[in-house]
């Protein structure tokens, strides 16, 4: 009876520990399971942390080969460009020498990531706007110069043409001299036949009639060749100013010029009047105006 009641109580206590291990054992196994799946979340984490952080860094080596790819001439955005280049070189080497990254940490590289594409956007928009401005410039440039150049060959053509209509206008302008002739006159001025009766000569000739030249006074001059190929003149110092050179003349007048016909006779009083062919040139404001050939017997 004492042995019974004392193997029953001693049995109780063995009861107990065996319960208590069993509860370790199974605690055990659960903290190693918890233990298990926190390294794995902790495995997993850190994966998707290099990821984001190799994302980072390569949407941070684009960003930075977008601002070394802008360029402008504009002083204050290519300033301002480099300003945010060498930020998005100090984001890159702080990202590159982070050790302990979390959830928090990347979310504050991406938003800095983010700033700085969108103000590469607005400078992108802005020298977007410049480079359109910049063409429209000079389109309209190259516009204003053709239209000045094509203003400028029209001045230059009206010019051209202008002086082609006054060329012609003084070349019509100029009063020729038709029907010129030459007679022997004798002492008494009848006219003689033989030009070794002749005491002097006459040129004959009509002024024509020109709308365009000008009305008034003005000098004729005649010149004679002899037949000894010689001008004839009545005094040595008988000259006149013919483009640009002196010329000889046998004889002149003062004429009143008024645009129509007029008949003009001019003398030779010199001497050496001998037969043979005779050349005749008229001259007056500087042109050539007419000339023949006239024998005398």
């Amino acid at each position: 009876m004492e042995d019974y009641e004392y193997g029953e109580e001693n049995s109780v206590p063995q009861k107990s520990i065996q319960g208590y291990k069993i509860i370790i054992l199974v605690l055990a196994v659960i903290l190693a399971a918890l233990s298990g799946l926190y390294f794995m979340q902790m495995r997993s984490l850190k994966k998707d942390f290099a990821i984001e952080r190799d994302t980072l860094t390569n949407q941070l080596l684009t960003l930075r080969g977008d601002f070394d790819n802008l360029r402008t001439e504009n002083d204050t955005i290519a300033r301002n460009l480099s300003i945010e280049r060498q930020k998005a070189d100090s984001l890159l080497e702080t990202l590159l020498q982070e050790r302990s990254y979390s959830r928090a940490t990347i979310r504050k590289y991406q938003k800095e990531v983010g700033t700085l594409r969108s103000v590469m956007r607005v400078y992108v928009h802005q020298i977007d706007s410049l480079n359109t401005l910049n063409k429209h410039l000079i389109t309209e440039n190259a516009d204003y110069r053709q239209r000045v150049n094509t203003e400028r060959l029209r001045a230059d053509m009206a010019e051209e043409k202008a002086q082609e209509l006054d060329v012609k206008i003084r070349k019509g302008s100029v009063i020729r001299a038709r029907d010129i002739s030459i007679a022997a006159l004798s002492s008494s001025d009848r006219e003689v036949t033989r030009a070794s009766r002749a005491a002097r000569l006459r040129v004959d000739f009509v002024l024509t009639a020109n709308e365009l030249a000008t009305p008034g006074e003005r000098t004729v001059y005649a010149q004679i060749i002899g037949p000894d190929g010689y001008v004839m003149a009545n005094a040595s110092n008988a000259v006149f100013d013919f483009e640009g050179d002196k010329k000889t003349y046998s004889a002149k007048r003062d004429i009143d010029y008024q645009n129509q016909d007029l008949d003009v006779r001019l003398f030779y009083n010199g001497g050496g009047i001998t037969a043979g062919k005779y050349e005749i040139s008229v001259y007056m404001d500087g042109y050539l105006i007419g000339n023949t050939e006239v024998l005398l017997r």
